[in-house]
């Protein structure tokens, strides 16, 4: 009886033991974002009131607050930021960024492993396309999870390449044409040529590529053959004839009257602009530029006045290609560990299909996992469906590697240096690679 007595009593007092309350702080920032990418910081707020919601059901009291910033002085600043706050010891606790980062950030102990506190063979993240994981993931190790996917795609003018005697059977043909190397880059431009001769675009408009350095040259540089990493070494790879080809390319655009000598440098507003109202003939860009052109540029019908590929192969050895450049949740190392597991916690709430579905929509990404398709809005979507299909299939990725910033670099300036007439393309090809040889020297294999 005196048991009885002492084991209710023991009851009673734990009931009457009020539960502590947490409270904790996540700050998140993401990079390179403005107001259509909103979601990669309010999808972590969701995720802080559902996990919230989840503690209170097991009798605990867990408060969240998601701190967010993406008003940065561009990628340079918000890098800056990160890396400085890092230094210190006050970096926020989620960072949304480019893959790239993860090699040095990695190796200079800015981050930990998400693979350290979540599942990855659990739901949501198991639902997460293998290859974007892999893109993630660096010497083995997953550090961090998508934020989203995009594609590169190839654009064209509708009413100009009709105007070039191509048929609606012609343009229906044209992704089967691209992906099989029957329609190069050497087609394109000897299109781009007549369209600038018959004045259906203006001298220097008939090729509009990007106006400043991104991985959309790294395309290019696989259209002619060039490879970016050597799989079985890890190392990054110079290849001097797909190089060569490459700038050769640009410098016969230039001497063609197809694009202007001084394109680079453009004002991105104005690129946007005529491309979007069919100045140019031919470019390239992102999945999410749909979003620029049917908003803010005012192309209210893009399947209409726009068609897309691949970006064409340029000769036998190269092929027909799309760069993926996903940016990713990243935790940084903290002081406190239970910061970092909840921060991990939110992280992978937030992948989940409906919530990252939200911000594909909205900001004209693609789907980081199978069951977005499932999705009634993103299955709804005529331009997330039709992108996904034609490109994602066949992209690839920059690599992982703690010094592809420098080679990605080199080899812009590189091609700068031939486009606008500086040196020939072999000068560029011969000065870009005695300058990678010199800084990455064993890191790097020259072909």
């Amino acid at each position: 009886m005196k048991q009885t007595t002492c084991a209710l009593a023991l009851i009673a007092a734990t009931a009457a033991t009020p539960v502590l309350a947490e409270d904790i702080t996540i700050t998140v920032w993401a990079g390179g974002s403005n107001d259509s990418d909103h979601y990669r910081i309010d999808n972590i707020q969701i995720a802080a009131d559902i996990l919230s919601r989840e503690a209170a059901i097991r009798g605990e009291e867990l408060n969240i607050t998601v701190e967010g910033k993406r008003d940065f002085d561009g990628w340079d600043g918000f890098k800056q930021a990160v890396t400085l706050g890092a230094e210190a010891g006050n970096a926020p606790n989620i960072v949304v960024t480019s893959h790239l980062d993860i090699a040095p950030w990695a190796s200079a102990g800015y981050i930990v492993p998400v693979e350290d506190y979540i599942d990855l063979d659990a739901w949501p993240l198991n639902n997460v396309y293998g290859n974007l994981m892999e893109i993630a993931a660096f010497d083995g190790v997953q550090w961090g999870v998508p934020q989203d996917a995009e594609s590169r795609p190839f654009f064209y003018w509708k009413d100009t390449f009709a105007q070039l005697g191509y048929d609606q059977a012609d343009m229906d043909a044209m992704v089967d044409r691209v992906k099989s190397g029957d329609y190069t880059l050497r087609d394109m431009l000897a299109d781009a040529t007549k369209a600038v001769d018959m004045g259906l675009v203006e001298e220097g408009y008939g090729f509009y590529p990007r106006v400043s350095n991104g991985p959309d040259y790294a395309q290019f540089y696989q259209s002619f053959g060039g490879e970016l990493m050597d799989a079985d070494s890890g190392k990054l790879v110079f290849d001097r004839a797909a190089m060569e080809e490459m700038y050769q390319f640009f410098v016969d655009a230039v001497a063609a009257g197809v694009t202007r000598k001084n394109h680079i440098g453009t004002d991105w507003d104005q690129w946007y602009s005529e491309v979007a109202s069919g100045k140019a003939a031919f470019w390239h860009g992102g999945t999410w530029h749909y979003g620029r052109y049917t908003g803010k540029e005012g192309n209210d019908d893009f399947f209409g006045t726009i068609g897309f590929t691949l970006i064409p192969a340029g000769n036998d050895t190269g092929r027909a290609n799309t760069v993926t450049h996903p940016l990713v949740y990243l935790l940084t190392d903290q002081a406190d560990d239970r910061a970092e597991e909840i921060a991990a916690q939110l992280v992978a709430i937030a992948s989940e299909p409906r919530l990252n579905t939200l911000h594909a929509i909205k900001s004209s990404h693609l789907a980081i996992g199978q069951a977005e398709a499932g999705v009634d809005l993103y299955a709804g979507d005529r331009w997330a469906a039709e992108a996904t299909e034609v490109l994602l299939p066949h992209a690839n990725a920059q690599p992982n590697h703690p010094n592809y910033g420098a080679f990605s670099e080199a080899m812009f300036k590189g091609l700068e240096a031939a486009w606008t007439g500086v040196q020939t393309p072999a000068e560029a090809v011969a000065e870009v690679e005695a300058q990678l040889t010199a800084t990455l020297g064993d890191e790097l294999i020259v072909r």
